[in-house]
């Protein structure tokens, strides 16, 4: 792959969420074209703050985040969407007093006339939700708001997918489902930069990963290569993930 592949690059990013206080220190990421990269790491090594200081939720204090070698430090969420940047937050990702289709159409609120393209879209990967857009968020499971979440992220055909722990409070078997809507997802061409604490689960779909410790990227390759690298199995994969061993 060459330099126009990439997607979004991160250097040495330094940002955090009070004055004089950094979570990242000198954080580096590459995602190319295609790619579906995980980042895992112990409980507050910025693996969230990461993916909010690439969509404007937290202060880049040093260094520099491009999408499509364009800088966008600073840039503000809606700047950001029509950027290609798409985020789905770990909580709080639906809309629950609106229906699925209602969910749907803010996803495409800057681009109205892409509704009905990107719709086809979604629903041929979440089919089950096409034929309940009339059903309110509010009634939905976790596991399926998730779905709704992911699929309003896509209405915009964003150039890169961030997922903040995508199987966070689902049941084994919701979290399988997750999983497999990740890569179906991947799949269909979207970059997708996916923070996860089921460290096992992640690295066995991921094309490449990032561990991140202290809020700086200590080890990255591919999944396989994390997965069976001993330092990093003694110092993370023994305490994260255990179960999807």
């Amino acid at each position: 792959m060459t330099d126009s592949d990439v997607v979004v690059e991160m250097t040495g990013v330094h940002a955090g969420y009070l004055p004089g206080i950094n979570i990242l220190n000198g954080a580096n990421l590459i995602a190319r074209q295609g790619e579906l990269i995980g980042i895992i790491g112990p409980n507050g090594a910025g693996k969230s703050t990461l993916l909010k200081a690439i969509f404007g939720m937290v202060r880049v204090r040093e260094g520099e985040i491009t999408v499509n070698g364009e800088s966008i430090v600073g840039l503000k969420a809606d700047k950001l969407v029509k950027r290609g940047v798409a985020f789905v937050p770990q909580t709080n990702n639906v809309f629950p007093s609106l229906t699925i289709a209602e969910n749907l159409q803010m996803g495409v609120f800057q681009a109205p006339k892409k509704y009905a393209e990107r719709l086809d879209f979604v629903t041929g990967i979440f089919a089950e939700l096409g034929g309940r857009l009339g059903q309110r968020a509010g009634s939905l499971s976790g596991g399926e708001r998730q779905m709704v979440a992911m699929c309003r992220a896509l209405m915009m055909d964003p150039s890169v997918l961030l997922l903040d722990e995508p199987s966070a409070g689902l049941s084994p078997v919701r979290q399988d489902d997750a999983f497999l809507r990740v890569s179906e997802i991947n799949k269909a061409g979207v970059t997708t930069i996916m923070v996860e604490q089921n460290a096992r689960r992640c690295l066995q779909i991921c094309d490449r990963g990032y561990v991140l410790d202290q809020g700086r990227d200590a080890y990255e390759g591919t999944g396989r290569e994390l997965l069976n690298d001993p330092k990093v199995i003694g110092l993370y994969l023994g305490t994260l993930g255990t179960e999807a061993a």
